[in-house]
């Protein structure tokens, strides 16, 4: 990870320094191309969905550069603070492509090009563009993984250049997928990755997507491209006149974890329910496993609502997942450490009992969906506080 950073700033500030070469006003001639770039997915987590980039190539002017919207703006001094906030500042960087094509074959990735079927003031329009925003003043943009990515950056660019000429065709939406259904079939479920992420992303995930919305992944830009139309001299025209498979390796398949989440919760879940059925069989209680339920509930709450109400993430409201990790039990977690309860104990978790029945209503109907790999944990949730709901203050 360490040295892929490394290479990462190498590339930004090679960017930098040679970025006077290429001046703003210089043309295209009638031979350039440029293309669209997909990547298939790589190892990493922020890899696992693949890449979009566009190539600019020039034999005339001896130019063969790649423009990448996915550099992560390591230059800004509080760049955690302000991922965490939720404002992401990723970099426009502009490099040999060949390097790009080197770190694919590196890291065995497929790579694709596709051809746009563009007029020589189209790919000049198209040029130009990239090099004022690859410029060190303008790279810097916020980053939103499902609505400002490196995939929607080359989609809006040849929106805007084309404009009314462009047939976008959406024949590639076979069912109706939400966001989180889409993000879903590139992860695997059961990876610590993809539960970290379901569980701190809320609704706005779960809603159909529209054909648009799609276009937030490498692999539905490049089928929209290769479906659709552009207006040519009243012609209408394949958008993209040529494809080419410049790195031909198998799809990374997604893979769960060998020390996977669900494996963990199964034998956590199983443990606490029978430590719970000991308890009312001797009519005691473990306050140890009670505390550290409410304590890791009560933090994974603290964090939904912090990421909901304190932060930029767009996709942070509106998250259900309170529904089980409630940010009051960090509170409770201290209150059951003593021998002594308040009355309103038994009343707190008949509430915390009733948000628990409605996960599976809002999970059926599709309001929010929750990670498979919690469901004996909150079986293991319902258990124990229904026991706790019969036994306190007895």
């Amino acid at each position: 990870m360490i040295k892929k950073h490394i290479i990462l700033l190498v590339l930004i500030l090679w960017s930098i320094l040679s970025f006077s070469q290429t001046s703003s006003t210089l043309s295209l001639s009638k031979f350039s191309k440029i293309s669209i770039i997909t990547s298939g997915p790589g190892e990493a987590l922020y890899e696992k969905f693949g890449h979009t980039a566009i190539r600019v190539k020039d034999p005339m002017l001896q130019l063969d550069l790649i423009y990448n919207y996915g550099i992560i703006n390591f230059e800004n001094p509080n760049f955690y603070i302000d991922f965490t906030k939720g404002f992401m500042k990723y970099k426009l960087a502009r490099y040999p492509f060949y390097l790009a094509l080197k770190s694919s074959q590196k890291d065995k990735r497929w790579v694709k090009e596709q051809v746009l079927n563009l007029t020589e003031k189209q790919k000049n329009e198209v040029f130009q563009f990239l090099e004022i925003n690859a410029a060190p003043k303008n790279a810097s943009y916020f980053y939103d993984p499902f609505f400002d990515n490196c995939a929607t950056k080359p989609r809006d660019i040849i929106q805007n250049t084309l404009g009314e000429n462009l047939i976008l065709k959406d024949d590639f939406v076979k069912s109706d997928l939400s966001i989180r259904q889409l993000m879903n079939k590139e992860i695997n479920p059961n990876t610590w990755g993809s539960l970290g992420i379901n569980v701190a992303l809320g609704s706005k995930l779960d809603k159909v997507a529209s054909p648009t919305e799609y276009l937030y992944l490498p692999d539905y830009v490049f089928k929209a491209l290769q479906e659709s139309k552009v207006k040519k001299n009243d012609k209408v025209e394949n958008l993209i006149s040529k494809t080419n498979t410049l790195l031909d390796f198998k799809e990374q398949e997604p893979k769960s974890d060998a020390f996977n989440p669900l494996l963990v919760i199964l034998l956590i879940s199983l443990v606490g329910m029978f430590i719970t059925y000991k308890d009312y069989k001797n009519k005691k209680r473990t306050k140890w496993l009670d505390f550290l339920l409410l304590f890791l509930t009560g933090i994974v709450g603290v964090l939904i609502v912090f990421l909901w109400f304190f932060t930029n993430h767009s996709t942070a409201p509106n998250n259900f997942n309170f529904l089980w990790a409630f940010a009051p039990n960090l509170v409770i977690a201290f209150v059951l450490l003593k021998n002594n309860h308040p009355k309103w104990i038994k009343l707190y978790f008949k509430i915390a009992l009733i948000l628990l029945c409605l996960i599976p209503i809002i999970w059926i109907t599709k309001i929010q969906l929750f990670s498979y790999v919690l469901v004996p944990f909150f079986i293991l949730l319902g258990i124990r506080y229904l026991f706790l709901q019969k036994t306190l203050n007895r």
